[in-house]
């Protein structure tokens, strides 16, 4: 591959190099993940959902009871962010009558993207079998992730849940919502900014790139932003290519949004995400 074409990839996956106010956008999260914590006394913060000081998730509460749960896994490219800076997406999904998950995970180069995944399912697991404790309805389990966290939602979709426990259902995961999401990791393997900390090699993105894996039996909402690169809404409109209609009955491109501020659109009871958010979980 040419240095033209490893710059072209820089460009298309830097999301923060396309966006100068990314910084203050991240503050803005953690301000506003900080008052969403103080702002929800039932909170159940940093279980241990593995042995790894790293595994540990957030719990928000619906106060009704039997509640539909919903885990957001957080992007960062694997490498960055922290499920503390997205506190923030879990109040509005509440006030509408979901429980809200958010887990964390290690981060590459620490880790590679495969250990990323086993912690996910892990975690999942143990939403499983912890649900019941919070009031919420272990059967009406979803998942959403932006960019990253894109990627490992529809990993998980693909799980084989009862290689991880016999105590598990087939379909663990009733639905998943993509934002921004990850399908084909094979670009990144040569993106120049990505591509030490990462790790890839030919092996690990035919493991790790859904879009190639067998359609799976529940749902998945993929969405991005029209502000995107050429390169993230090829992803979406691969994975709707690939997986096929009845596995991908929503792939749209979100208006006003470019990658980082379409997340915010899961805390705001207006936007079209919140909506797919709550279709996801049977509560409109």
């Amino acid at each position: 591959m040419s240095a033209m074409d490893t710059q072209w990839l820089d460009v298309q996956y830097n999301n923060r190099a396309r966006i100068p106010d990314h910084a203050a956008l991240f503050e803005r999260w953690r301000e506003a993940s900080g008052l969403a914590r103080q702002g929800s006394p039932g909170a159940l913060l940093n279980q241990a959902y593995g042995e790894h000081p790293d595994e540990r998730l957030d719990v928000f509460p619906s106060s009704q009871p039997g509640a539909p749960i919903l885990v957001f896994i957080h992007g960062g490219y694997w490498r960055s962010l922290s499920k503390d800076d997205h506190s923030f997406v879990a109040p509005a999904l509440v006030q509408a009558g979901a429980t809200v998950v958010l887990p964390e995970y290690s981060l590459c180069p620490a880790v590679s993207i495969e250990q990323i995944a086993l912690q996910m399912a892990q975690a999942l697991a143990w939403v499983y079998r912890h649900a019941s404790d919070w009031g919420g309805d272990p059967k009406r389990i979803v998942v959403a992730g932006h960019s990253a966290g894109g990627h490992l939602a529809a990993m998980l979709l693909c799980c084989r849940w009862r290689d991880l426990g016999t105590d598990l259902p087939p379909q663990l995961v009733h639905g998943g919502l993509s934002i921004s999401g990850l399908f084909d990791l094979e670009p990144l393997r040569h993106t120049p900014f990505l591509k030490d900390d990462l790790r890839l090699t030919p092996a690990s993105v035919k493991r790790l790139s859904p879009a190639f894996f067998p359609r799976p039996k529940r749902p998945l909402m993929a969405v991005v932003g029209v502000e995107e690169s050429e390169e993230f809404l090829r992803q979406n409109l691969l994975i709707r290519h690939q997986w096929g209609p009845s596995a991908v009955p929503i792939c749209e491109t979100l208006p006003y949004c470019h990658h980082l501020n379409i997340v915010n659109g899961l805390a705001d009871p207006a936007s079209r995400l919140h909506h797919l958010a709550l279709r996801l979980l049977g509560l409109v």
